[in-house]
């Protein structure tokens, strides 16, 4: 779609070309949702791929991504063979149903900036326990986890000016074995529920809830819990008022497909485990 409002359009070359901000800028990186419709308050596009980030580094520590990494790169990266929660990327990248020029433009950053409830990079990320780096306006930065960068549909933590300027996923949690799980209500159709479930060589077991709620939620337990104990957290951390409630589902199949879901992980890592 054009853009019929936009006066100016900005390539910064580094940070410190970032211009101060003003009402009616908008940060372009893939732009996929930016361009799918109307914008009548845009006025000016910064757009975020001149500053040429390195889409993704591997380190000892963990797995770091640009804000500005593509789906299709993220998608196409071998990780270590240590690394057995790898599966689980390529997992998310399906789940962002989308042509491949849809993949090629649309970026890590992006979908988490969208905060859509839908979005599977928040899934990854709040799964693998990722943190956020913030870049604020006065040249300092900030670090705050993707459960707390995400705060509802359309809603994140970014203040004026700030810029979302990468993820670390960190080595322990890309060494957990993993389940995951999703609906929706038709075989194309957009998350109704998207859950991922890890385990830790300790037995530590964490379940990290998206799509059929406003927010992502990761609830942690030391020890596999049981069917009961489970259930009985994510209705103590779920009000009903948290379940999302649009035309690809409604709250109350949410609620039970979040159940449902949530006890098959449980059931496949408690399995595995076992074995």
């Amino acid at each position: 779609m054009d853009l019929n409002t936009i006066e100016t359009v900005l390539r910064p070359q580094g940070r410190a070309d970032l211009p101060d901000w003003r009402n009616g800028d908008a940060c372009l990186a893939g732009g996929t949702w930016l361009f799918s419709e109307p914008q009548p308050g845009t006025r000016r596009l910064v757009d975020l791929t001149a500053l040429g980030w390195t889409p993704h580094a591997i380190t000892p520590e963990g797995l770091t991504l640009a804000a500005t990494c593509t789906i299709a790169q993220l998608d196409r990266l071998e990780l270590p063979p240590d690394w057995i929660a790898a599966p689980l990327v390529g997992q998310c990248c399906r789940a962002l149903l989308g042509s491949f020029k849809i993949w090629n433009l649309a970026t890590v950053g992006g979908n988490l900036c969208m905060a859509l409830p839908a979005g599977p990079m928040t899934a990854l990320a709040a799964a693998l326990e990722a943190t956020c780096t913030v870049w604020a306006p006065d040249g300092g930065e900030r670090h705050l986890p993707v459960t707390e960068f995400v705060l509802g549909p359309q809603r994140n933590a970014l203040r004026p000016g700030e810029i979302l300027r990468s993820l670390v996923l960190p080595a322990t949690a890309l060494t957990r074995r993993t389940a995951f799980r999703r609906i929706s209500l038709s075989p194309n159709g957009r998350s109704g529920a998207l859950l991922i479930g890890t385990r830790d060589s300790a037995g530590a077991f964490a379940l990290t809830i998206t799509a059929s709620i406003r927010r992502p939620v990761r609830l942690a337990f030391a020890n596999m819990p049981d069917r009961d104990a489970l259930g009985r957290a994510i209705a103590e951390t779920i009000p009903n008022e948290l379940y999302y409630d649009d035309v690809h589902g409604t709250p109350d199949w949410r609620q039970h497909m979040t159940r449902h879901l949530a006890e098959e992980i449980r059931a496949a890592l408690a399995d595995e485990a076992s074995a």
